[in-house]
């Protein structure tokens, strides 16, 4: 497991990061994906700051956000959790296993407490108002977003970045997207941005 916190010695003083974990193949092999470049960038140009780690197994997604929870004093600022990884409709795949939201939120009972968690391209987020409602309950997340369509040589890093700026400014989830729609109307439409609250 890798963790790498993204330099914030020239930013102004934000009150919110973004936690991304990423899946990979194989934790112990470094790799710069296309992902983290963008986080970069971020902190660069916008001044979020935000911690990268990878994972391959559901134990490391656990040890990750548990790490992330009880060793990072600043959690309470993490407004937005970014996982990038494969998976469809209501799973995401690690390492060819699959596993339910609801195995996850089961994993995470009551520990995202008014966090966004986000899902990039690489996984189709397609809940029902059930699944979606389940999740937010069990886990005490604010939200869950993502996207409709899937990955196929468009990624969604652009948006995501567009959102997690969003997410700096504005603490109502629907004013967020409604602003999202009005200054990338095609890109979200072509993308099928979604979020569940």
């Amino acid at each position: 497991m890798k963790l790498q916190t993204l330099d914030k010695s020239n930013q102004p003083d934000n009150d919110k990061f973004i936690f991304c974990l990423e899946a990979v193949p194989d934790v112990d092999t470094a790799v710069t994906t296309e992902v983290l470049k963008n986080l970069e960038k971020l902190a660069v140009e916008q001044g979020i700051a935000s911690i990268y780690k990878t994972c391959d197994t559901i134990e490391g997604l656990e040890e990750s956000l548990n790490a992330l929870r009880y060793d990072d004093h600043d959690f309470k600022d993490y407004e937005v959790i970014y996982l990038v990884m494969e998976g469809e409709g209501n799973n995401i795949c690690l390492n060819d296993y699959f596993y339910s939201l609801e195995e996850i939120a089961e994993l995470f009972e009551g520990k995202l407490t008014g966090k966004i968690l986000h899902f990039a391209n690489t996984k189709i987020l397609n809940l029902s108002e059930e699944e979606a409602q389940y999740f937010i309950d069990v886990t005490g997340a604010r939200a869950i977003s993502g996207y409709g369509t899937p990955f196929n040589r468009l990624s969604s890093t652009n948006l995501d970045r567009m959102f997690f700026s969003l997410c700096q400014e504005q603490d109502n989830v629907i004013q967020i997207v409604e602003e999202l729609h009005q200054k990338h109307y095609a890109l979200c439409k072509l993308l099928d941005f979604r979020l569940y609250y």
